[in-house]
């Protein structure tokens, strides 16, 4: 019988809540969950290890702290799918979109989801990007 590897997650957001509830919520579907609340704390885990998938707050310690996190995943191994949550949109009134090729090369991310996130949401792109 075949054993299916448990997938790493690597989640970064500076919302302490937010974070320890998504990062529950992950365990008990059976993944490995690795937080960072800060965008060089997040740095310092992508140089030491290499999530599944990552799941990336737009706004850090900087305006683009995702941005650039998402750039150096990608740069690093452009197979680690990179899901963007931001509350960027109902505070600035810009929005993003990861739906065509050239705004997921721009923002370096497979999908963009505003906030407040649905749990279940995020799960199902989860485990479709993870196939």
């Amino acid at each position: 019988m075949k054993t299916q590897k448990t997938k790493t997650i690597l989640l970064v957001d500076d919302d302490t809540d937010f974070l320890d509830q998504l990062k529950l919520q992950l365990e008990t579907r059976s993944f490995r969950v690795i937080t960072a609340q800060s965008q060089q704390e997040a740095e310092t885990v992508i140089r030491e290890t290499r999530p599944d998938l990552a799941v990336l707050d737009l706004m850090l310690e900087h305006f683009d702290g995702g941005f650039s996190l998402a750039y150096q995943l990608k740069k690093a191994d452009p197979s680690v799918p990179v899901i963007m949550v931001s509350g960027v949109a109902g505070e600035t009134g810009i929005h993003f979109d990861a739906a065509t090729e050239e705004e997921r090369d721009w923002i370096r991310a497979d999908v963009f989801l505003a906030k407040p996130i649905r749990f279940e949401q995020l799960l199902r792109e989860i485990n479709r990007l993870l196939g």
